[in-house]
Formats: C-alpha cells, structure tokens, sequence
C-alpha cells in the first residue's frame, strides 16, 4: 500500500510544473505571458521539435558526400539501420532517466534548481565509474559536435561571400555562437527549436528539387563503394548522423511530463528520414562522384536566391544546434565552479565563457568539412549514445528485483526483458565492430588525409584554387611591345582554363 502511494507522489511529482532556475512561480502579466509562450516550452511538442532539430543540423549537407562514398542502395539501408538503432538508444535513455528520478524522488531529492545530466543518470544508477566513463565521451562529444558546427558555419558562408577565407569566418561565427550563454537551459529553445525545423525542412526540400531541376552532370558517374575505407567513412557519417541524442536527459528534464518522451525520438526521426532521403538521394543522383572532393552539398549547386535563402538558413540554424550542443557543457562547467545553483544569468553567462574557446580553437585547427563527423561518429558517439545507454541498461536492470520494480519495464511487442537484452547486445556488438572497429580505422584514415593535403590551421578547405593577381607595370618598368603583350595575354588564358 505505501509502495503504491509512493509511486503516485512521484507521478504527481514528474507530471508537476517545472521550475526554472532563473524565475520562481507563475507569470503573473501579459509581457510575461508572451514571453512564457515563445521562451518557456515543455511539452511533448517542445521535446520533439527539439529532437528533430537537433539530428539532423549541417549533417543534411553532408549525407550526399555520404552517398558518394557508399553507394546509393548502401546510403538508403544504413540511413533506416541506424535510424531504427538511435531511436532505440534514446528511448534506453529515457528509461534510465525515469529510473533515476524516480528513486530519487522517492529519497525527497528536490530538482527545482538543478538540471539532471546524463553522467549523474549512470553515477546514480551504477555508480562512479560508469559515470566518468559517460561523462568524458559524453563531454567530449559535445565540444566536437560544438566545433563541428562552428566549421559549418564558416563552409556555408563562403559560399555566399568568398571574399573572406573561411578560417576567418570561423572567427567571426565563434564570436556569434558564444552568444549562446545566455540561454539559460533546453527549457528556453522553444521558438529556436521550431525554426530550426523550418529551416532544415527548407534546405532539405530546396536541394532535392534543385538537384532534380539541375539535372545529372555531363558524364555523371555512380561509381559506390569503391574503397573499403571511404566505404566504412560514409557508414560512419551516417552513425553520427542519427547519433544526435546526447542531449536527450537534458531535453527531457525541461519537460513538464518527462515520461512522455519514450516515443518522441523515434516519431523525429521519421520525420528526419523524411527530409534526408529524399536530399541526398537526389544530390547523389545528379553529380554522382563529383561529391567525393565535395563534402558540402552546396559548393555542387548553381549561385540562386534560393540556394542563398538555404545558406542564410542553416546558418542560424547552425547557430542554434551550436547551443544545444554547448548547453549541456555550460552546466557541467557550472556544476564543477559551483555556479549551476546562481540565480542570476549574467554572472552564469560570464562563467560559461571559458568553455567557448576550446571550442572555437579547435574549429580552426581542423576544419575539416565531412572527414570530421565520420571520425567524431566512429571514436565518440558510437560510445556515447550507443554502447554506453546499451550497456547501462543492461546492468542497472541484471538483477530480477531490478527488473521486478522498473519504474518502466519493457513493451511487451518487443518481448519484454528477454527481447530488450537482445537487442541491447546486438547494438553493442554491431556498433563496437563495425562503428568503432571498422569505422574508426576508416574515419582515422581519411581524416589523417585531409591533414596530409590540406594541414592544419588550414585557411580554406576545399576552396577553389584562387588566380594569382595580374603583373603590373609601374614607371620603371619597359613598356613591352605588342608582341609581347599578345603573349602575356595567352598565358593568362592557359592559367586561368589550368588553375
């Protein structure tokens, strides 16, 4: 009987109102009201958006690079795969998440003014190993996915305005992403969360039919796998690609309801496959190999309005992701100087600061476009949201009074207990072999490439060549004759058709 009426306080206490940390109570006037309506946001709805956003950012540039390198029936089946393997991780995520709160609730644990993170999930379900291990892959996924962002930024608005190299556009955007310690939490991304749908939806829609409105380049070829390695590295892309729930503890506890999202990761990334598919398919079909020295999806489409319209658009939603990538190190930043708790978000802004650098000098010493998801999918994520939520499902759950008083067992379609463990054991298997193992190997190799050619602290990446400025002539110098002016005349056109 009181294990019953426990369990109804804390379902009263997860399905209560959350209270940020930066206001107490209820908005009491209408400037607040408006604000509450495009800033305060934990719904299912909120949770979803954010979900959807989130996956599929500067990523959807890259999956026709992906396509180039697998081939397009390989690119189809790996993108349902690992759709089908993320959605299942998130969805161990959140049922270790509603474990954990649970009992702690249950010990009167109060979460008013702190947010749950994933690594403090593992420290109390399994103590302070499994914690450091989470919270160093998890950390580290975050400040690449941060930097990945920032090279991001740079790539797409070169096409738009060349005249700045875009290591320099990468100083400019690390100063504009640092803006982002001022959104105090997930809580707060309601309105960037659905206009960074938007914009995805835009830009995903915008190069499939202006693939299909280009045409197929003069000797397209759809050579596929041709290289074990690019093989693994697009399969890699893809593993990063749906491996975008590293925030998923964060986003559910700004939820009013957090037992609601068991599903909502899976319904987003229907929705992402719904844009991705179709893009990537279409870029793929229409210049073939040409990708393989394009990583961006942009530097092959034709200057327009409308591919200028879908640069400017993923910049901001670039802008965004950067923020909901940086957010969860911001809090553990806090946690670790003991300001998580500070009331005022000028004082939090300012601490959060530091974490913005390393960010920001990383994006500059390998702006490697492309090459860089494959190896951050293959090293991190596929410990992050792969092996590690598996793995700690698994443990948290191997004992049958464990099993026996889950705040959330198993579906029953899926066959309860027996089912779940076999499909946890075959993500860590197929991820550590072929994700790590196989992809790690792959990804290591191109991305030890791009140094090779490129270097580090590169200034452009993948720019075109530029044209060496014409000879000028100043008083002292010989007029020469017409000859001679014929001459230079041909050799600036030899140089210019042979960059």
């Amino acid at each position: 009987m009181d294990e019953g009426h426990d369990q109804k306080v804390v379902e009263t206490v997860l399905a209560g109102n959350y209270v940020e940390m930066e206001a107490d109570g209820k908005p009491k006037h209408v400037k607040s009201t408006i604000s509450n309506f495009f800033w305060h946001g934990g719904s299912a709805y909120d949770a979803w958006f954010s979900c959807s956003s989130n996956q599929v950012a500067q990523v959807l540039l890259t999956l026709p690079y992906s396509f180039s390198q697998l081939g397009m029936l390989s690119g189809i089946l790996f993108q349902i795969f690992y759709g089908l393997m993320g959605s299942w991780t998130a969805y161990l995520i959140s049922i270790l998440y509603v474990e954990y709160r649970t009992r702690k609730e249950r010990e009167k644990a109060d979460f008013r003014n702190h947010v749950i993170q994933w690594f403090e999930v593992l420290d109390g379900l399994l103590g302070k190993h499994w914690r450091n291990v989470g919270l160093g892959f998890n950390c580290t996924f975050l400040l690449f996915g941060s930097v990945i962002q920032l090279i991001a930024c740079a790539s797409n608005i070169y096409y738009i305005n060349d005249n700045l190299d875009k290591r320099t556009w990468t100083y400019i955007f690390g100063a504009c992403c640092a803006t982002t310690v001022f959104i105090p939490s997930f809580h707060n991304y309601r309105i960037w969360s659905f206009l960074g749908l938007i914009m995805t939806t835009y830009t995903a829609w915008y190069l499939t039919i202006a693939s299909l409105v280009h045409g197929q380049v003069e000797g397209v070829k759809h050579t596929g796998p041709g290289k074990m390695v690019l093989y693994f590295t697009g399969a890699t892309n893809i593993l990063y690609t749906f491996g975008g729930h590293a925030v998923t503890v964060e986003i559910m506890h700004a939820m009013w309801k957090p037992q609601k999202f068991k599903a909502i990761y899976l319904w987003a990334t229907v929705y992402v496959l719904s844009l991705t598919l179709p893009s990537a398919t279409a870029v793929y079909w229409a210049f073939g190999d040409s990708l393989l020295n394009h990583s961006n999806a942009f530097a092959l489409l034709p200057r327009s309005p409308w591919r200028n319209m879908a640069v400017i658009l993923m910049l901001i939603h670039q802008f965004i992701t950067f923020g909901f990538a940086c957010t969860p190190l911001y809090f553990v930043w806090e946690k670790a100087i003991g300001m998580h708790d500070c009331k005022s978000m000028c004082k939090r802004a300012a601490a959060r600061l530091p974490v913005v650098v390393p960010i920001w000098f990383l994006a500059i010493i390998f702006p490697f476009f492309g090459p860089i998801n494959s190896t951050v999918g293959s090293l991190l994520v596929s410990f992050t949201v792969y092996i590690i939520p598996a793995l700690a499902h698994m443990f948290t759950f191997q004992s049958p009074a464990a099993r026996e008083n889950a705040v959330e067992p198993p579906p029953k379609f899926l066959g309860r207990w027996v089912g779940a463990y076999t499909i946890n054991v075959f993500v860590v298997v197929w991820v550590f072999i072929v994700g790590f193992g196989l992809g790690g190997w792959a990804s290591m190799t191109n991305f030890i490439h791009q140094i090779n050619t490129f270097g580090l602290f590169t200034r452009c990446y993948q720019c075109p060549p530029q044209l060496p400025p014409p000879p000028l002539f100043n008083a002292t110098t010989p007029i020469p004759s017409p000859a001679n002016i014929h001459h230079l005349q041909l050799l600036g056109t030899t140089r210019f058709q042979n960059p």
